[in-house]
């Protein structure tokens, strides 16, 4: 599947501004990237594209390499001293690494590395330098992320304050190269309350200033004054983070172990299983089309797909299940491709009903009526605590999932818990003195956990109606969800969602598409494909599965008049969350 949203504009970036802006006919190179770099190329490249353009191998700065000094080596580096270092000492001795340097860095390079560049031999052999304002992980085609999975304690501990500011430069930097990428130039506002919010946003607007001072084509474009950048905290809504979601990406990511989205699973085949790994990203379409789904539906999907695609080759299938994709492999091996494919997405579909079935199927129930309030007929719940206390006392239940029973209980209750109260959960529940960190933490993020205590006046936002039919077990929406469509409708209140800066006139009028020059679009390149406005939620302290799925949905609501984009410091699963709060200081 070619990339899309994102990951093209980014792809598109690195293929034209850097590697062919070099590529000499019959002229090999070398690219050299660090962690970063390699992470942002593989997301949205493929190698097979980059070697295509006269690249012969790409190599780690941070590591030994062998010198090549026939070749002139391209660097696509981030702007840090590590990187920058590794560079220097290339070109210090008197036998250089590379025959010359074509310099490509991230985003805007300090002055003093810049300094130690200018006094160093490089200077003599760097034929380009640029920034090329790519500071971010292209995630998904309409998710991104700062691949800083530290951030939550950068934010949120009481001990780190002095190196938040420098933080928070670093974080609207890579956020003003994402708009910057996107051509967007986008009216900022931030939720009131955290000083964070206003500060993070005040800072990216002074950055946006910048960029816009060096590329004028920023936001322009017919309704791109429409586009707007929203920050939120990740105390905003803590509760979607902590329930058990059933759409498919989520679950996934939740339940199973999912390291660097590699999937890994015993293959059954004829007499021998072996273990499988599974990319799950947007090359394959069958996962791009499962994602969001709710579990219940996904098997079916599968089976009904597989189906359609054995008959559309004319082989029979009385039922597809998994024993029997072994047995169309030997018959049909040149189909190994799409067959494995959807072997892959029924293992893990089966993997995620069986952890369910066997332990969540009634803590679901229990975590929704919390979060909603009310059970699934709508009657509103008059005593939570007889409902949490069996998950509690359940030695079955592991002390994560009852963490999170304990937080959506607290958070149900809206003004917190007596301390009191608080302990005796935590007895009850069984939980170690190191785990109840993680409800005392919550504090950090500005919830109400302790009654009268420091978030006092903190309320979760209220909600609106929503009328749509789901299932019993996925009745809640992440509040996002609510803002997204809100800004998109301009209906946001503009107190508690201020602007930085008053933004420009709305003319609400479409703007109608000529006939005539209807399919301009054709020959473009994929930054230029965007012609409506966007919206970019940026999400301090992590962004969950569900929140990302929202992004799609309301973009699908507004038949593409709209384009959401959402990202965060790093994406979030239920245990992860609890990993970052249990180490807060």
């Amino acid at each position: 599947m070619a990339p899309s949203g994102l990951k093209a504009v980014v792809g598109d970036k690195i293929l034209n501004g850097v590697i062919k802006s070099v590529k000499k006919e019959g002229e090999w190179k070398v690219l050299i990237v660090d962690h970063m770099t390699m992470r942002i190329l593989s997301s949205c490249c493929k190698m097979s594209d980059i070697l295509a353009e006269g690249v012969t191998i790409v190599e780690d700065i941070n590591k030994r390499r062998e010198p090549i000094s026939s070749l002139e080596a391209i660097y696509l580096i981030t702007p840090v001293e590590m990187s920058v270092h590794a560079l220097i000492n290339d070109f210090k001795d008197a036998a250089f690494t590379y025959k010359a340097a074509h310099i490509f860095f991230t985003d805007t390079c300090p002055d003093g590395l810049f300094a130690e560049i200018g006094k160093s031999r490089v200077a003599k052999f760097a034929k380009t330098l640029k920034e090329i304002n790519v500071a971010f992980l292209p995630y998904e085609s309409q998710v991104f992320s700062l691949d800083d999975p530290t951030s939550l304690s950068s934010f949120y501990s009481s001990e780190k304050s002095n190196d938040r500011n420098k933080m928070m430069e670093n974080v609207a930097e890579q956020i003003a190269t994402l708009c910057d990428t996107l051509n967007e130039y986008p009216a900022i506002r931030y939720r009131k309350g955290p000083e964070e919010n206003a500060k993070l946003a005040d800072e990216i607007y002074q950055r946006l200033n910048a960029h816009k001072a060096d590329n004028p084509k920023m936001g322009e474009g017919p309704d791109k004054a429409r586009s707007q950048l929203l920050i939120v905290d990740r105390g905003f809504d803590p509760i979607s983070p902590v329930l058990h979601e059933l759409t498919f990406q989520a679950m996934a990511y939740d339940l199973l172990d999912i390291k660097q989205d590699i999937y890994t699973y015993q293959s059954t085949g004829i007499g021998n299983s072996k273990a499988r790994e599974v990319l799950l990203d947007e090359d394959d379409e069958l996962w791009v089309q499962l994602r969001h789904m709710h579990i219940a539906d996904v098997t079916k999907k599968v089976t009904e797909l597989l189906r359609t695609f054995c008959e559309s080759k004319r082989m029979c299938t009385d039922n597809a299940n998994i024993k029997d994709l072994s047995q169309m492999l030997k018959k049909m091996p040149q189909y190994q491709k799409e067959l494995s494919m959807y072997s892959t997405h029924l293992h893990l579909a089966e993997a995620c009903m069986i952890k369910f079935k066997t332990s969540f199927d009634k803590l679901c129930e229990v975590e929704q009526d919390l979060a909603m309030g009310e059970n699934a007929e709508g009657e509103p719940l008059k005593d939570a605590m007889k409902s949490i206390v069996p998950v509690l006392l359940n030695s079955e239940i592991g002390a994560y999932d009852k963490i999170r029973i304990i937080l959506l209980y607290i958070f149900h209750k809206k003004k917190g818990i007596g301390e009191e109260n608080l302990t005796k959960l935590i007895q009850h529940a069984n939980i170690t003195q190191e785990n109840s960190k993680i409800i005392n933490n919550m504090q950090n993020l500005g919830c109400n956990i302790i009654a009268g205590g420091r978030n006092a006046n903190n309320m979760l936002p209220e909600r609106k109606e929503r009328t749509e039919s789901t299932y019993q077990l996925s009745r809640w929406t992440p509040i996002i969800k609510d803002v997204m469509e809100n800004a998109i409708e301009d209906k946001l209140d503009r107190k508690q969602w201020p602007f930085i800066s008053n933004p420009a006139p709305i003319n609400t009028t479409q703007t109608a598409v000529s006939a005539r020059f209807g399919n301009w679009h054709k020959n473009k390149s994929p930054t230029e494909y965007r012609s409506g406005p966007r919206l970019i939620v940026f999400m301090i302290g992590g962004v969950s599965h569900s929140e990302m799925r929202s992004a799609y949905e309301v973009t699908r609501s507004t038949d593409g008049k709209w384009e959401v984009v959402i990202g965060s410091s790093h994406i979030l699963t239920p245990t992860t969350f609890l990993d970052d709060l249990k180490g807060l200081e």
